[in-house]
């Protein structure tokens, strides 16, 4: 671990807490307001906003920890991208385990697997700005 990987674990996390209030808190606001039996209140839910800024620090950490043990001398941007489709891909069907436990609306979780996975291929790509190679 070097000044890069803590450079680029800063901003994958800034750009995730941001993503994430876009997806969560913006794009999919509405659907989780007509579900008050299964999602938390706004109040609720932002007293515990530290726990959700340590969870998206460690899996911001752990996202450019495993990067950057796969970076290869290819062009940046197509890896990033590669990379953010196999984590959406390990991360997606979250939201199908949600669904099938919890009562929550297939269109919302077709949502959620979308804008999570748009947003994971985003970050695969700052993650790939930071551990540019020459290409081969």
């Amino acid at each position: 671990m070097n000044k890069k990987f803590f450079i680029a674990w800063i901003v994958v996390f800034v750009v995730w807490v941001l993503g994430s209030f876009v997806v969560h808190g913006v794009l999919l606001h509405d659907d989780y307001s007509q579900l008050p039996n299964l999602m938390r209140t706004e109040a609720d839910a932002n007293s515990l906003r530290p726990l959700m800024f340590l969870a998206e620090l460690s899996m911001a950490g752990a996202f450019v920890w495993i990067y950057s043990r796969g970076v290869e001398p290819k062009p940046w941007l197509a890896q990033g991208m590669r990379f953010g489709v196999a984590v959406a891909l390990l991360l997606m069907p979250m939201f199908l385990i949600y669904y099938v436990v919890q009562p929550t609306p297939g269109a919302l979780a077709v949502k959620q697997m979308v804008f999570e996975g748009i947003l994971v291929i985003i970050l695969g790509a700052v993650a790939a700005f930071f551990y540019k190679q020459p290409s081969a």
